[in-house]
């Protein structure tokens, strides 16, 4: 049973603050061998079916994390297909129009109009509009928290209240209480809400992250704390221990997952951003082991125009700093807080 504190967002507040087996370990890859978010072995051949139109896949996919309660995953996959179906949604259209209260189909249609209304330059008002598509996907699967997910990320961007973020909030949890997508978006809406209160942020990472389980995905919520800290460029200093604290946490995890897998390679190359703005060059050298081949266009893409280029800097002043060679710190394109021994 997960304790209380971690269901607890610090929402009620006077002022606005100002702004585990063990894995084979990759060995080093070329430069022609990374590769940007690249799907799992599930997802690729159904992005290739849905290429040709076929949307079969998609739907054997999401079914099967449905039925195996795979939230997580179920998460991920939906954002990919949708934004696939950004581009190329003839495969989607056909899907939903076969089965129209298929509630993957519904799912991946209500992530669609999620992602485009935020590119709206009405986005609040746009966001609003889409509610009604996710409490149909809400409705098609009472045990799935991806939905409330999507309403808590519309609820941030449609500049929702307090109130009723928390009741979105503690629908999420009751379905999934270590959901790390729902999570996630609670700590962004706290980034927004008291911009600035990194604090309040790492208390809440932190509660979540003490009440998950070892392995949970939500053991890294602190380290997404860190980033927005040092990206940030705002609000009072947090101590270095607390940092570095966030990063061991999910050091502590990685191992946990496959290495050299594209699934667990979002939290990995967010780990390595921040083990390389805190110095620590023999962890973000272990962690780029743990990586392969793999690159993903977050964090890199929250500092720079061209991820992949950013990436590549960063990996070469990680071998050079951990074999004790002259390095370079990768500059931001962005700004940001200058991080501890950052240039």
């Amino acid at each position: 049973m997960v304790g209380t504190m971690a269901l607890q967002l610090p929402f009620i507040r006077t002022t606005r603050m100002t702004r585990t087996a063990p894995h084979r370990v990759a060995e080093p890859r070329a430069d022609d061998e990374v590769f940007l978010d690249a799907p799992d072995a599930r997802l690729g051949p159904v992005l290739v079916a849905a290429a040709r139109g076929d949307h079969q896949p998609a739907a054997e996919l999401l079914s099967a994390t449905r039925a195996g309660g795979e939230w997580e995953r179920r998460d991920r996959y939906v954002r990919r297909l949708a934004a696939f179906a950004r581009s190329r949604s003839e495969w989607l259209d056909a899907w939903r129009a076969d089965a129209p209260h298929d509630p993957d189909a519904l799912l991946v249609g209500a992530q669609l109009a999620v992602d485009r209304a935020w590119q709206s330059p009405a986005r609040a008002e746009a966001l609003r509009e889409v509610s009604p598509l996710i409490t149909a996907a809400a409705r098609g699967e009472d045990r799935d928290p991806v939905p409330w997910r999507l309403a808590l990320d519309r609820a941030r961007g449609a500049d929702a209240g307090h109130q009723y973020f928390e009741e979105l909030w503690e629908a999420a949890v009751r379905r999934a209480p270590h959901h790390y997508g729902c999570h996630v978006a609670a700590l962004r809406y706290l980034a927004v809400y008291w911009h600035g209160s990194h604090h309040e942020c790492f208390d809440f990472a932190d509660r979540a992250a003490q009440d998950a389980p070892a392995g949970a995905l939500v053991q890294a919520l602190p380290l997404r704390a860190a980033f927005g800290y040092l990206t940030d460029g705002c609000g009072p200093e947090v101590p270095r221990e607390r940092l570095d604290a966030a990063a061991d946490r999910a050091i502590a995890l990685s191992p946990s997952l496959p290495s050299a897998d594209p699934w667990p390679a979002r939290m990995r190359n967010l780990l390595i951003f921040v083990l390389v703005r805190l110095e620590r060059w023999a962890d973000a050298s272990e962690q780029l082991r743990l990586t392969g081949p793999y690159a993903t266009s977050f964090p890199w893409d929250q500092v720079s125009d061209d991820p992949l280029g950013h990436y590549l800097q960063v990996r070469d002043s990680i071998r050079a700093a951990a074999a004790g060679q002259p390095w370079s710190h990768p500059r931001s394109e962005r700004g940001g807080r200058v991080g501890t021994g950052d240039h």
